[in-house]
């Protein structure tokens, strides 16, 4: 049997570490996944799945993602059965993470993410610049691209 979900979207608020009694790490989050097609109204809609990770995972999870960041959570889909206050059975799913990736850069999320708040870890750095003097902007000649310069390699070793 095979058991393996792959899901990407953003977080919709910050992730807490918690311990079990026994001191292990756990994290529970929720992603807001967009569905491929659009609905009669030319809307897309999206889901909210839930993600609970483990141990050195929870620890990243906690310790690099924020709300509005991208993700990519991989494991496998559990479906817990439950009783509420009332005493009603319930059931609900959700994805137990065995890794979770990146689904974006941290310049790509601090552009602006779609719940209105900036991410927790902070403004990118400006991007360098590598103008070489050239000039050479859209449909001007030039000796070089735009944007690029002539590396003096005398001695073999990179600039960096």
């Amino acid at each position: 049997m095979l058991n393996h979900i792959v899901i990407m979207g953003r977080l919709v608020r910050d992730p807490e570490l918690r311990t079990t009694q026994s001191g292990v790490s756990v994290t529970s989050f929720t992603l807001a996944v967009d569905r491929d097609f659009k609905n009669p109204n030319g809307e897309k809609s999206t889901d909210f799945i839930d993600v609970v990770a483990w141990r050195q995972t929870a620890e990243f999870v906690c310790k690099y993602f924020g709300k509005g960041r991208m993700a990519v959570a991989e494991g496998r889909l559990q479906i817990r059965d439950w009783k509420d206050r009332d005493g009603n059975n319930r059931r609900s799913a959700e994805v137990v993470a065995d890794n979770v990736y990146f689904g974006d850069s941290k310049r790509d999320s601090a552009s602006g993410d779609s719940y209105g708040s900036p991410p927790p870890y902070g403004n990118p750095a400006p991007a360098p610049s590598y103008g070489g003097g050239y000039g050479g902007g859209y449909g001007a000649p030039s000796a070089e691209p735009s944007g690029f310069a002539e590396i003096d390699d005398q001695d073999g070793d990179l600039p960096f």
